[in-house]
């Protein structure tokens, strides 16, 4: 959940971190720190502090210039939001300098029996790290040094690695987090997400678990953590560099959820040739052969997933659960005999259905994930892989991501079965739709009407019950605003009682086969003086309705649903000057758990 780019060749190191950093940046803002070496006083100086990458900027703005060093954007695991926690850390002598993404499970342990007389300035588990490299040093080769400490660590780690006493190499290692090796002509950049590279790599490597790297300014070595040598296979950067960026947007949400009738279309592109579905005839093969599929996923991938459970068992007759990954990891539930597995996950690196799929592969089960990474750690370690060809999504609440999802989903389960839904046909149709609404509808005066008090409630049945599960959790993380999704029909069941004078209540109409029921709770809650707002589709419109979108699928309606709960939580956070694009307490990559 943090960022890291290292950089050593022959340009600037300084502009190539705070540059990656600041792409970086939504993984984690807690604090940022660099270390860049000084040929005057052949030492690693080291910035860092509390807060955002600008403030880093300002800090080194007078750094001497360097052709090697490491930095970090943090989001806090162990120790307090404070200077001595942040990143870069160091040993006892200031000989090793370290970044690091992940969490060092056994930490205190280590402590105890390899550290007692080491001094610590920090709560981290990170700085453990770097007293025992140089505490294994004092004997052994910095190579081996490295390795002897990698073999102890329990947990998850993404490692950037600097030699006071060898200012020409920069050491990495990963297990677990992501980390990924770009090259070009002017040097080596290392960092935790492709975004960092762009620019300044021309080929990429993820590296694979277990591995350890040397860095100098025209090599690269990686190698097992028994020191035996690997031949990575680099890869061509495909990713744009205006992808990047915001563009004529404000804000990365509000650029990324005009962006989703492009992704729509995207998706139609990749997977369709003319009128063929390029949906693996293998993946395809092995779903049918099971007697059930169960899709793990968490946060707003997980929603994506509920829409998905009902395209399934709609489109194909296949049971389908979803389970929350942090609870399928260690509850795990009875399974069917045949079962199939779908992960979901935006980055590919979410700690916890990594989790899911390692003890899945022990059972030699068949997985599929759907990322929008095709080199993330999930995509390669899963039996299958699909990509939801989002590209990059920068802000922390995700949007673009989910509608892609959803359409994967509907993709690969009318692939399935003799279906007689034309998909290309009707996500087409989506894609318009999206597009008219967000040509044409201003959400500012609804919000600025309707979110006058600190609570909200989304309400709808079947899809709608789904989709507002998402808008709730959309509205909650980035306005703060206490949001919660329900099942229409469950509000007298208890939840009525919170209802009070001015309480915001979003209705999601988009089935006529159960409109009334659902506005029948409408006038249940305003009967108790709720503040009304209703989002429908046409085919359900009525008079008093503020909100109408075009109608699509019934199985799709949840593609365009949605897009208006993103803009009220958009300009909700906007009206209260909220960072939209990087919220309190929030990451975008969970790669801990």
């Amino acid at each position: 959940m943090c960022g890291i780019v290292g950089f050593i060749g022959n340009k600037n190191a300084k502009d190539i971190i705070l540059n990656g950093l600041t792409k970086l940046e939504y993984r984690g803002y807690d604090s940022a720190g660099m270390s860049l070496y000084n040929t005057r006083y052949q030492i690693f100086d080291i910035y860092k502090d509390v807060g955002r990458v600008q403030h880093l900027i300002d800090s080194a703005k007078n750094s001497a210039l360097s052709n090697i060093g490491i930095g970090h954007t943090r989001w806090a695991t162990h120790g307090k939001v404070n200077k001595e926690n942040s990143h870069p850390h160091y040993s006892q002598s200031r000989r090793f300098i370290i970044v690091h993404n992940g969490v060092i499970e056994n930490y205190q342990a280590l402590k105890s029996q390899y550290l007692k007389y080491s001094n610590f300035t920090s709560d981290t588990d990170t700085e453990v790290i770097a007293q025992l490299i140089e505490t294994f040093s004092e004997t052994l080769h910095v190579d081996n040094a490295i390795l002897t400490t990698l073999k102890l660590l329990k947990g998850s780690y993404a490692l950037l690695i600097l030699d006071s006493q060898d200012p020409e190499k920069v050491y990495a290692a990963k297990y677990k987090s992501p980390l990924l090796i770009g090259k070009s002509d002017e040097g080596i950049t290392i960092a935790s997400d492709l975004m960092a590279l762009v620019g300044y790599s021309d080929t990429y490597y993820p590296l694979e678990d277990k591995t350890f790297v040397v860095a100098s300014r025209d090599d690269v070595r990686v190698f097992n953590l028994n020191h035996e040598l690997i031949q990575p296979n680099f890869k061509k950067i495909e990713l744009d560099h205006a992808d990047t960026e915001k563009g004529v947007y404000a804000h990365y949400m509000l650029k990324e959820i005009n962006e989703q009738p492009a992704v729509v279309r995207r998706i139609l592109t990749n997977y369709y040739d003319t009128e063929t579905s390029r949906i693996p005839k293998s993946l395809i093969s092995a779903i049918q052969q099971s007697d059930r599929i169960y899709i793990l996923a968490a946060g707003t991938s997980m929603h994506a997933g509920l829409i998905g459970k009902n395209l399934f068992e709609k489109i194909t007759n296949i049971p389908t659960e979803v389970h929350i990954a942090s609870e399928f990891a260690y509850q795990r539930p009875l399974l069917s005999k045949s079962p199939f597995f779908i992960l979901v996950s935006q980055s590919g690196e979410t700690a916890d259905l990594r989790a899911c799929l390692v003890e899945l592969k022990t059972s030699n089960y068949q997985i599929l994930t759907i990322t929008n990474v095709p080199s993330s750690t999930l995509a390669r370690e899963a039996t299958f892989a699909l990509e939801i060809h989002a590209g990059p999504e920068i802000a922390v609440a995700s949007t673009k991501a989910y509608i892609a999802q959803i359409a994967i989903l509907a993709l690969l389960a009318n692939s399935i079965t003799e279906s007689s839904i034309d998909m290309k046909k009707e996500l087409s149709i989506v894609a318009n739709a999206i597009e008219n609404f967000l040509a044409n509808e201003s959400i500012l005066t609804h919000v600025r009407n309707k979110l006058t008090k600190p609570n909200c409630f989304y309400i709808g049945r079947g899809l709608d019950y789904y989709t507002g599960l998402e808008a709730s959790l959309k509205l909650k993380e980035i306005s703060y605003i206490q949001t919660e999704g329900f099942a229409a029909g469950e509000l007298k069941h208890g939840t009525i009682a919170l209802i009070e004078e001015g309480t915001p209540v979003i209705a999601l109409i988009s089935d006529p086969k159960i409109n009334h029921n659902t506005r029948s709770n409408l006038n249940e809650v305003s009967a108790r003086g709720a503040n009304t707002l209703h989002i429908v589709t046409s085919n359900c419109e009525e008079p008093e309705d503020e909100i109408i979108l075009d109608t699509v699928h019934p199985l799709l309606t949840p593609m365009i649903m949605v897009v208006p709960t993103q803009l009220i939580s958009y300009y909700a956070a906007l009206e209260r000057s909220h960072d939209i694009d990087k919220p309190r307490n929030l990451a975008k990559s969970v790669t801990v758990e």
